[in-house]
């Protein structure tokens, strides 16, 4: 798996500022290690035992091979401890710590590379959040919250974010792996593009970027990639740059030349850290075929509505065929047009035929299927009919579910279960099937 693979998979860790003491970055990083597969050091000059495991003052004292060092100190003390891991043969390391280049302090981060070059050292940072991988219950961040396994890969200049998105995601969808970079002297964006391409639990890449410092490099490295990948793209206005330059020592860059490069590279924009879990849970289970889009709706608002969506999102709302109009056996007042709709008394079986005459045309790539739940339907029977359609289908299939109660929630799991997205708004069922 190359040289990163002990950031993500390592089977022993020490982490250098591990401490007793409650609100210390050493603290968290030792607690979410507490279910980790692999062995713990930790290091620290004082103290004898850290949370009930010995402790050391040295890496140099663990006579245990180490492979991955994670350093929360003081920027004074990174650049002696950095050679001792190197003197230890640790050749992947964190830097939690700040006060590098996002204060200003260019020339410490030159020293780091030296350090590394020196040793042949792959470092993830400095001003870095750590890393998790749910499978073998690592978490070298200092969060609170640990998501759930999955197949989606976050790799972010932003730590914090993590935070917010790890709890976006409960109940919703996991992780494969998050990778922070923090000021990026060393592993950068490309480096774990490249990494994933071989990670076997990740299916679909999310990237959240402040800005590149090496924009051929990334983009090949997506061109090469075997996984789809949605890219969030921070400080595309002045205040965003601004924030941008205080945060990693980075300038932005324009939006426009980003989006240019992200079209280059097959890279889908996303506005939204939503709008990109949205792409990445959809493209964990399907594709995206194309504009063509079909509309069925039991509410003839709600078609409109995602019919205006899917404009906006750059789809198209196809004309139905002559021979599919003459097959549909709907109410004799329907539209005889694209949205269908099927009215609020339809059920199951009416959905059903639906499907069945589509599956004899061509005209279209994408479904959307609206469901406002009504007394006379049985939205668990409709929803199995969406499954077998799209078992039987090559087609694009995303769901608008709109109701409550025990029947919508088994109907929502079966659609997920199914690797169908389901949502309340119109809006996000043609957000996530936009092709840019």
């Amino acid at each position: 798996m190359g040289d990163l693979d002990n950031f993500f998979y390592p089977k022993s860790i020490a982490v250098i500022g591990a401490s007793n003491k409650l609100g210390k970055v050493g603290n968290a990083i030792v607690k979410n290690l507490g279910k980790f597969e692999g062995k713990v050091f930790p290091i620290n000059l004082k103290e004898k035992e850290i949370l009930g495991i010995k402790a050391y003052k040295s890496v140099l004292e663990v006579k245990e091979s180490i492979d991955l060092g994670v350093i929360a100190i003081p920027e004074k003390s990174v650049y002696p401890v950095l050679e001792e891991c190197g003197k230890k043969g640790i050749k992947n390391i964190i830097i939690i710590s700040a006060g590098f280049g996002e204060t200003g302090n260019i020339k410490g981060e030159n020293k780091l590379i030296d350090i590394a070059k020196k040793y042949k050292i792959r470092i993830l940072g400095p001003n870095n959040f750590g890393n998790v991988n749910p499978y073998i219950n690592l978490d070298t961040s200092f969060s609170k919250l640990t998501p759930d396994k999955g197949n989606i890969a976050l790799i972010s200049q932003s730590g914090a974010l993590w935070v917010y998105i790890s709890q976006l995601s409960l109940g919703n969808f996991g992780f494969s792996i998050f990778s922070s970079l923090g000021n990026m002297v060393d592993v950068d964006f490309a480096d774990v593009i490249e990494y994933l391409n071989n990670e076997k639990n990740t299916k679909a890449i999310v990237c959240y970027i402040e800005t590149l410092k090496n924009g051929k490099k990334f983009m090949d490295a997506c061109k090469r990639s075997k996984k789809p990948i949605i890219a969030i793209k921070a400080g595309i206005t002045e205040a965003g740059q601004k924030a941008a330059l205080s945060h990693t020592g980075s300038l932005a860059g324009e939006i426009e030349i980003y989006k240019a490069a992200f079209k280059q590279s097959g890279v889908y924009f996303a506005e939204t850290v939503e709008d990109a879990f949205d792409k990445a849970q959809f493209l964990v289970n399907q594709k995206i075929n194309g504009k063509r889009t079909v509309i069925i709706t039991n509410g003839g608002g709600l078609g409109v509505l995602c019919a205006d969506y899917c404009a906006k999102n750059n789809l198209d709302v196809v004309k139905l065929p002559e021979k599919l109009i003459k097959k549909l056996d709907l109410s004799h007042n329907w539209s005889r047009n694209n949205p269908i709709d099927v009215v609020g008394d339809a059920d199951h079986d009416k959905y059903k035929e639906i499907f069945l005459k589509l599956e004899e045309t061509d005209f279209f790539d994408n479904v959307i299927v609206i469901l406002s739940q009504q007394e006379m339907i049985d939205v668990f029977k409709v929803a199995k009919e969406i499954t077998e359609f799209k078992k039987r289908s090559n087609k694009s299939v995303v769901c608008c579910l709109v109701g409550t109660g025990d029947n919508i929630d088994r109907a929502k799991e079966l659609l997920k279960e199914n690797g169908i997205l389901s949502f309340f708004e119109p809006e996000r069922s043609a957000k996530v099937l936009r092709n840019t």
